[in-house]
């Protein structure tokens, strides 16, 4: 663990209670923010970094040689997960719903921006691989998206249901796993992924550090005071947004 001093910037994640002007963490769950980061970028990193950190270095370990399918390319965490496999050397196809996020996606590095709204991406998927399929879903949608997804995975493939913004799956039989081939469905949280110190500043400190170095780009759409908590939850709820969302306590930037 990394010796904290009175006086430095520290950032945290996990801890409820951030909608604040004051708050107190626990020492063992905050971590030093580099000098060439900013309160803001480290705020906009933690979460969805941390989050994109876990998928693609251990819930499914990406590799070199590896095709991978992430929804909501263009998004705050979908952006980073797409930047973290391109960096392991990975293949990787987004799907997108306007040509504005398509860009965007492209620009945090995805092989193939796959419009949903307009293209069926399962199909784009099949032809893109030769009929083989993915290695890897990344999936935050959830609801309008998890059936067709499974649709997408190479036998013994795995679903990464990490969010659910278009709604909750709903019940359905495992058998349907063996059927589509023999594949693998998890349902992970960033919580059991830094369930030590150790593993907390592991991923922390890569995120930041790639941060601090240039080589993870972050997408920060827009910032609201704190008192406009309301408009940022009503604008990411609408899905009105293509990056982080971040609230500023005056003073705090």
């Amino acid at each position: 663990m990394t010796a904290l001093h009175p006086g430095d910037r520290v950032a945290y994640a996990m801890i409820r209670g951030s909608y604040a002007e004051y708050t107190v963490v626990p020492v063992d769950k905050l971590v030093k923010i580099p000098g060439a980061v900013d309160f803001i970028t480290a705020a906009a990193a933690m979460l969805q970094g941390m989050t994109a950190h876990y998928l693609t270095h251990s819930t499914y370990a990406l590799k070199a040689g590896d095709r991978c399918l992430v929804h909501a390319a263009a998004g705050g965490a979908g952006g980073l997960i797409v930047q973290m496999a391109k960096m392991l050397g990975a293949t990787v196809f987004g799907t997108v719903s306007t040509e504005e996020k398509a860009r965007v996606a492209r620009e945090h590095g995805v092989d193939e921006a796959i419009r949903y709204t307009e293209q069926d991406f399962e199909a784009e998927v099949k032809r893109l691989t030769d009929g083989r399929g993915v290695d890897v879903v990344y999936d935050s949608v959830g609801k309008t998206t998890f059936d067709k997804s499974l649709n997408c995975l190479r036998p013994r493939g795995m679903m990464v249901l990490f969010g659910q913004s278009s709604g909750p799956v709903a019940p359905f039989d495992p058998n349907i796993l063996n059927g589509k081939g023999s594949l693998f469905l998890t349902r992970p949280s960033l919580g059991h992924y830094v369930q030590t110190t150790e593993e907390l500043q592991w991923r922390a400190g890569d995120v930041l550090g790639w941060v601090a170095s240039g080589k993870l780009k972050l997408r920060i759409d827009r910032t609201y005071p704190l008192e406009q908590a309301s408009a940022a939850h009503r604008d990411l709820e609408g899905r009105h947004t293509a990056g982080k969302l971040v609230l500023i306590v005056s003073g705090s930037a």
